[in-house]
């Protein structure tokens, strides 16, 4: 049952549509609040945006396949320098998910380094991530690949 880390291709948009969507959900419950709602369109929503970047010059969209069946996706791109952000031009991973039957297999971990990989190989001097506060083990994951944690994002809600 080897893993193998591949470009996504057009036939892989409705697994992609799916586990982003997932990830919207995932990220909802965790703070109704500050993430979007996953309505009925996030699938198909999500799809067409993965699919978007698929042509993108400056992002990858690479899946983790087991027997066939895609278990987890990586989406990652280069950022210009912010001032915004007080950074420089820096990588980038924007997504990273494996599916729940997948997990603890090594798919995230190889979806990660295929992407600091393709960073790497376009002079990319870091990579920067987010993560909600609540996802402990994906914390752990990138912990564990070296990543630091440098800024706290702080959400006040503002009766309107």
């Amino acid at each position: 049952m080897a893993t193998i880390i591949r470009l996504a291709e057009p036939r892989d948009l409705p697994a992609l549509g799916r586990m982003g969507a997932a990830l919207m959900r995932t990220h909802y419950d965790f703070d109704q609040a500050r993430f979007i709602s996953p309505d009925g369109g996030a699938e198909d929503g999500y799809a067409g945006f993965l699919g978007s970047q698929l042509r993108a010059g400056d992002a990858i969209v690479m899946v983790a396949e087991t027997d066939g069946v895609v278990v987890g996706y990586v989406y990652a791109g280069i950022e210009p320098l912010s001032w915004k952000e007080l950074r420089d031009e820096a990588g980038f991973v924007h997504d990273l998910l494996v599916s729940p039957d997948a997990r603890n297999g090594g798919a995230g971990r190889q979806l990660l380094d295929a992407a600091i990989a393709w960073l790497r190989g376009r002079g990319m001097p870091r990579v920067v991530l987010w993560t909600a506060a609540r996802n402990v083990g994906a914390q752990r994951l990138f912990e564990r690949r070296g990543f630091r944690s440098t800024m706290v994002e702080m959400t006040l809600e503002l009766d309107t």
